[in-house]
């Protein structure tokens, strides 16, 4: 039997839990709705099993990180949540409703946008053109049926986007390969949020970054959350994640074995969880076992 089948499946713990943070909000659990739940997850490779009955909810308005170690089947997971290819069983929903992506594009129609690890931008164009890229806007009347951009506008509105979310780029008129990493991830990230009207997945946001670069993708995080579009953040960079989640999922050997609460657990106890040296609920704070 493999090892993580070992470990307990998401049960009542992390359920309770969620009621108390609603309750202490005001606000009854009924009316707490998942924008994107990944509910009892299986993928498997051949003999490898990438996901064993992986759970997890993101609510309206908060950072959720998503750690574990290398292997634990962190983009197995996201790459199910965003249509990359299905789960083998299992289910996801959306807004409480149960959906079937078959691709990104499945995702992206319904307001879920990623921003990944390998700074997806397009080096030779400029802010504008990458934020509307394949989504471009067309000049009215005959010229925008003959195919001509309407750059002015696009330009226009990409500079109140990137002033929305306090984006700091010298000038959204230069190619994007002239910008720092952190400029360019910022790029990425303000086209993920210009089109996600429902959540914000970023994959190893600031992995390539220095610790200026990395401050400003964390405080545009913090951006995007405020706005109102919660964030699955992904990383293994442990200050990082608690410093901006609200809330941290624990994935080891493709199982959800821990919830924490970055306001009361500690790194130590994330990296416990994460290698299994921890296999039990502590008694003296607010984590939880899956």
């Amino acid at each position: 039997m493999p090892e993580v089948l070992w470990y307990p499946t998401p049960t009542t713990h992390r359920i309770d839990r969620r009621s108390e943070r609603a309750n202490q909000k005001g606000s009854p659990m009924s009316e707490r709705v998942p924008v994107l739940e990944a509910r009892g997850i299986s993928k498997s490779f051949g003999a490898v099993h990438a996901l064993v009955d992986a759970s997890m909810q993101v609510f309206p308005g908060e950072i959720v990180a998503l750690i574990g170690d290398n292997g634990a089947g962190k983009s197995t997971l996201i790459n199910c949540l965003t249509g990359v290819f299905p789960p083998d069983s299992g289910e996801i929903l959306f807004e409480g409703k149960p959906v079937h992506l078959h691709s990104p594009q499945d995702a992206r129609n319904l307001g879920i946008e990623t921003v990944y690890q390998d700074l997806a931008v397009a080096p030779h164009l400029d802010s504008a053109a990458n934020i509307y890229l394949g989504r471009e806007i067309m000049k009215p009347g005959i010229l925008g049926k003959l195919g001509f951009l309407d750059d002015k506008r696009m330009m226009e509105q990409t500079e109140s986007e990137l002033k929305r979310l306090r984006v700091r780029i010298p000038d959204p008129r230069r190619r994007v390969f002239t910008l720092s990493g952190g400029q360019r991830q910022s790029v990425a990230v303000a086209r993920s949020v210009k089109w996600a009207s429902k959540i914000v997945i970023m994959d190893e946001p600031t992995a390539a970054l220095g610790v200026a670069q990395s401050r400003m993708v964390l405080d545009l995080t913090r951006e995007v959350r405020n706005s109102g579009i919660p964030v699955i953040f992904i990383s293994h960079n442990m200050p990082h994640v608690f410093e901006v989640a609200d809330r941290i999922v624990v994935l080891r050997l493709g199982t959800v074995v821990a919830e924490l609460d970055p306001k009361t657990d500690t790194v130590d106890q994330a990296v416990s969880w994460m290698t299994g040296s921890t296999t039990t609920e502590p008694s003296t704070n607010g984590s939880r076992a899956a």
